[in-house]
């Protein structure tokens, strides 16, 4: 067999995947755009609902600053409400895309961590919308007052409001997705779990850093996030012990398998 057959052997495939990458691409923007659309009619509800926190905080006002921001923001609601709503259905095309060319010991392995992943970063936003996010609002409204015979006023606008409380439902809810990425990387090979004992007072430190960045400089947000991190990569190491001892069975089970053929 020569060179120009066996290109055109490896040819045929490769296009029938980037044929099956384009169809599971279509089902996940139509799904964002039918998402999108029927978000931007709730729009305003749903803005009704992130603002709660700014009004249980006892800011009963929120302004806008320049012509078209109310519009961009709701825009920006309905495409960040829309994103989440198509997350299954993304997932569900990925996982369409990568199961048939995996094991099924490999599909055991991998479909946990994809249903692990919403269940995960929905706990950390609802974490910081219920907890951290009223707690720092209370924190950084309480600047307002009289201040050198000078009243001074919060005024947030809609826009910076939304980046706000937005920065604090996508940090807490990829921060809660640790688990998930360190035991892929274990599953991988790249590390294992004697090294991540090793690291774990790195960890600590780096949890408390990434808190330091995603929330006010209070010490009660950063606790918030803190500690959940370090709760978070424990339980990690506890499921990579698990997932060990799993893999060690199979393989003796496999080892017996052979030794008595």
């Amino acid at each position: 067999m020569n060179t120009a057959d066996e290109l055109d052997e490896s040819r045929a495939p490769l296009l029938d995947h980037l044929i099956e990458l384009r169809r599971r691409l279509l089902y996940c923007i139509v799904a964002v755009v039918v998402a999108f659309g029927v978000c931007y009619y709730f729009a305003e509800a749903i803005f009704s609902f992130l603002v709660q926190p700014l009004l249980s905080a006892g800011q009963k006002r929120l302004i806008y600053t320049e012509i078209f921001e109310a519009f961009f923001v709701q825009v920006k609601v309905a495409f960040f409400a829309a994103m989440m709503i198509s997350f299954p259905v993304i997932a569900n095309q990925l996982w369409q895309f990568v199961a048939p060319g995996l094991y099924r010991n490999e599909k055991r392995a991998l479909l946990p961590f994809i249903l692990a992943t919403p269940v995960l970063f929905l706990g950390g936003a609802a974490m910081a919308y219920y907890i951290a996010v009223p707690m720092a609002l209370h924190f950084l409204l309480s600047f307002q007052g009289d201040v050198g015979g000078v009243s001074q006023d919060a005024l947030p606008s809609i826009g910076n409001y939304l980046s706000f409380i937005m920065q604090f439902l996508f940090g807490f809810g990829i921060a809660f997705l640790l688990p998930v990425l360190l035991m892929l990387l274990e599953r991988a090979g790249i590390v294992t779990r004697k090294q991540l004992v090793s690291a774990r007072r790195y960890a600590i430190v780096g949890a408390f850093a990434i808190a330091a960045v995603l929330t006010p400089p209070d010490v009660g947000s950063q606790l918030l996030l803190a500690i959940p991190l370090c709760i978070l990569y424990e339980l990690a190491l506890i499921g990579i012990w698990f997932t060990e001892r799993r893999r060690a069975r199979e393989l003796d089970n496999a080892v017996e398998t052979i030794a008595g053929e």
